[in-house]
């Protein structure tokens, strides 16, 4: 239960939006160009590939879980406040579907996403220290319970 779990808070970074970049290259970097020069686009476009790869895989083992959600949800807090400037279009007051009304959803769910990846980190009882002591450590998720 705690692998699907974990399972629907990364299913959107892996494998679908790692694919989309891997299988789209040119069509990623070309979104990220519209905020950073092509050189830094292409290095923002592998940072991207690394994060949604290697950070769910790390939640999905428990490995380092509790680091890897806190990466995620700065990635997820950054591509929100980069590319969904619901803000922007200044067509977000306008009646019906608009532009700016579209990306503040998506806006919306980013910063949702954060802080689903934020609970992994502080737990359940909301304690982030031994994340700061141990950053490296496993959160242990498929240990088995020991019943008092």
């Amino acid at each position: 239960m705690v692998l699907a779990v974990r399972y629907l808070l990364v299913m959107l970074f892996f494998p679908f939006s790692a694919l989309d970049k891997i299988l789209n290259f040119r069509g990623a970097v070309g979104q990220a160009a519209q905020i950073a020069p092509q050189g830094l686009a292409v290095l923002l476009i592998l940072m991207g590939l690394f994060v949604e790869i290697v950070m769910p895989l790390c939640i999905l083992s428990g490995y380092a879980d509790r680091l890897a959600g806190l990466v995620m949800a700065g990635y997820c807090m950054v591509t929100a406040l980069l590319w969904k400037q619901f803000w922007a279009p200044g067509d977000f007051w306008a009646g019906g579907n608009s532009v700016g009304r579209g990306l503040f959803w998506d806006f919306l769910k980013n910063f949702s996403l954060a802080g689903g990846f934020l609970v992994l980190v502080v737990g359940a009882h909301g304690d982030a220290t031994s994340l700061l002591h141990h950053p490296f450590a496993s959160s242990h998720p498929y240990r088995a319970v020991q019943l008092p």
